[in-house]
C-alpha cells in the first residue's frame, strides 16, 4: 500500500487514485531566462523517480509540467540581449530538453507554454472577477486572498501574520493600487515597451501564480491526484494556486501536495539562482558523468535536503560502479552458464523486490529502496562467483537489477561493443598472460585504459566495459 506525506495535511496518507489505475500529476516547471541548475534538477529527478516507480506500479500516469515563457526576469534578459521573450524562451527550452535527456529524465506528457495559454488565463480571471474573488485597478488585476478562507493552510501561515509581512515588502505604487496587502496580482499591466496581450483590463500579461492554475485545470481536471514542485513553491506559488483554483471551480484543487527538499552547498545554504551560487546542469554534464549526476540526485529522500559537494558526487560514483560492476561480472556468466533454472534464485530475488516495494511504498523512500538495492548487488556478486550458473536464475537477478535500478534513472545496459581493433588488443593481453609476459601484458592493458576500456580479469575470463 503506497503512502504519500501530504504537505497539506502534513501526514502520510494512502494513495488513491481519482482513476484506478490512473495518475494525474502536476509539476511546476522552470522559468526559461537561464539554464536549470542542480537546485531545479532535484526537483526534476525527485518527481521523475515518483513517476517512474507510479509506473512500475502498473499506473498509467499524465505527467503535466509547465513552462513559464514569460515574466519579468524573462522581460529583463530578453532586453539585456537585445532579443525577443519568445526568443529567449525558445533557446532555454531546447537547452532544458537536452539537458535532461542528459540525466535521463522522462519527457512530460505534456508541456504546456504560459504563452499558448493566454486566453484561457484571461477567461479564467474573468470567472474569479464575477465571483468576487479577483478585482481590477488601474490595469492591473488582483485576487482577494483574505476571501478564500482556506488561504495558509498549506503552508501553516496564520493570515494575520502575512499580511503583516506582505506589507513590509511591497513598494508604495502596488500598496496603492491593492485593497489588501496580501492581495496578489492576477494580470499586469504591461509597461512601455514590454511584451503584452490584449484583454478586458488593458494590454498586459498573466502573473505567475495563475499560469499553473490554468495549465493544470486545462490538461488534468478541476481535481487532480498529485501537485509538486519544490519547497519554495508552497509560499506564495501554491496557497495562490488552491486559491485561484478551487474560487473558480468549487472544487478540491489537488489531493496530494508533495514538496522536495532543497539542494544546499557550503555552510548548509541554499543554492539558488538568486543568490548567485549555483551550478548549472548544462555545464555539470560536460564535466561529469551523466549518470553519476542523476544517481546523486535520485538516491536521497525527496524531502529531505540533499548536499552538494564533490565528496558527496564522488560518493555516489562509487556507489554507482559497485551497481554497474556487479550487473557486468554477472552478465558476463551468460557465456558459460548452463541451461535451466534455479528457483532458489527466483524467490530470493522475489522477497528482495518485495523488500524494495515496501521501502518505496512509505512515501518514495529511495534510500531504504537503495539498501535493497544493494542486497541485490550482493546477491549477485555471491552467485556471478559460483563455479556453474544457471542461465534463467542469471537472467532473473539481471532483470530485477534493471527494474530497480531504472526507477531511479539508472542505465544498466549501456555498454557499447568492442571494435575489432579493440577486440585484437584484448586478445592479445589474455595470451600474453598465457604466456606470462606480463611486461606486454600490462602495456595493452593501460593503452586500453587510456581508451576508455576497463578490464577485469575474473575465473571465468577477461571481460571489459567502458568507463562511462
Amino acid at each position: 500500500m503506497l503512502k504519500i506525506f501530504n504537505t497539506l495535511t502534513r501526514e502520510k496518507e494512502e494513495f488513491k487514485p481519482l482513476t484506478p489505475n490512473e495518475v494525474k500529476m502536476y509539476v511546476c516547471g522552470p522559468t526559461v531566462y537561464n539554464y536549470i541548475h542542480i537546485g531545479n534538477a532535484r526537483s526534476i529527478v525527485a518527481f521523475d523517480t515518483v513517476r517512474r516507480y507510479l509506473e512500475f506500479l502498473g499506473y498509467k500516469v499524465k505527467f503535466v509540467s509547465n513552462f513559464t515563457d514569460v515574466d519579468d526576469k524573462m522581460i529583463k534578459e530578453a532586453n539585456r540581449e537585445k532579443i525577443t521573450v519568445p526568443e529567449v524562451a525558445d533557446r532555454f527550452i531546447k537547452a532544458f530538453y537536452e539537458d535532461i535527456a542528459a540525466i535521463n529524465v522522462q519527457k512530460a506528457t505534456i508541456n504546456p507554454r504560459a504563452t499558448d495559454n493566454i486566453q484561457e488565463i484571461i477567461d479564467f480571471v474573468k470567472v474569479l472577477i464575477e465571483k468576487g474573488y479577483a478585482y481590477e485597478s488601474d490595469g492591473d488585476v488582483f485576487y482577494r486572498a483574505r476571501k478564500f478562507k482556506h488561504y495558509g493552510e498549506l503552508s501553516d501561515q496564520n493570515i494575520d501574520q502575512l499580511v503583516e509581512g506582505a506589507s513590509e515588502h511591497i513598494g508604495e505604487a502596488e500598496f496603492d493600487k491593492k485593497q489588501d496587502p496580501i492581495d496578489f496580482v492576477l494580470w499586469k499591466k504591461a509597461k512601455p515597451g514590454e511584451i503584452k496581450w490584449d484583454s478586458p483590463w488593458g494590454a498586459g500579461r498573466p502573473g505567475w501564480h495563475i499560469e499553473c492554475s490554468v495549465m493544470s485545470t486545462k490538461y488534468l481536471g478541476d481535481t487532480f491526484d498529485i501537485h509538486g514542485g519544490g519547497q519554495d513553491l508552497e509560499f506564495p506559488h501554491h496557497e495562490n494556486e488552491i486559491a485561484q483554483s478551487e474560487a473558480k471551480t468549487g472544487q478540491k484543487f489537488v489531493n496530494y501536495w508533495m514538496h522536495n527538499g532543497f539542494v544546499t552547498v557550503e555552510n548548509n545554504e541554499k543554492m539558488s539562482k538568486s543568490l548567485g551560487n549555483f551550478v548549472t546542469v548544462h555545464d555539470l554534464v560536460k564535466q561529469t558523468n551523466p549518470q553519476v549526476l542523476r544517481f546523486f540526485l535520485s538516491s536521497t529522500h525527496y524531502r529531505r535536503p540533499l548536499e552538494y559537494s564533490q565528496a558527496n558526487l564522488q560518493k555516489a560514483a562509487d556507489n554507482l560502479d559497485k551497481i554497474k560492476t556487479a550487473y557486468n561480472n554477472l552478465k558476463f556468466r551468460l557465456s558459460d552458464a548452463t541451461d535451466g533454472d534455479d528457483t532458489t534464485v527466483a524467490t530470493q530475488v522475489e522477497k528482495i523486490i518485495e523488500d524494495f516495494k515496501t521501502a518505496m511504498n512509505d512515501d518514495f523512500n529511495v534510500q531504504n529502496g537503495l539498501t535493497e538495492i544493494f542486497n541485490l548487488v550482493s546477491f549477485a556478486n555471491n552467485y556471478s562467483s559460483k563455479t556453474q550458473v544457471a542461465k534463467n536464475a542469471v537472467n532473473v537477478i539481471l532483470k530485477a537489477m534493471v527494474d530497480l535500478t531504472s526507477i531511479l534513472g539508472i542505465k544498466l545496459d549501456s555498454q557499447q561493443d568492442l571494435s575489432a581493433e579493440i577486440q585484437k588488443m584484448v586478445d592479445e593481453r589474455d595470451e600474453a598472460r598465457a604466456n606470462k609476459d606480463f611486461a606486454t601484458s600490462d602495456k595493452l592493458r593501460d593503452q586500453l585504459k587510456d581508451m576508455g576500456v576497463i578490464l577485469e580479469d575474473t575465473p571465468q575470463g577477461t571481460r571489459w566495459h567502458i568507463n562511462d
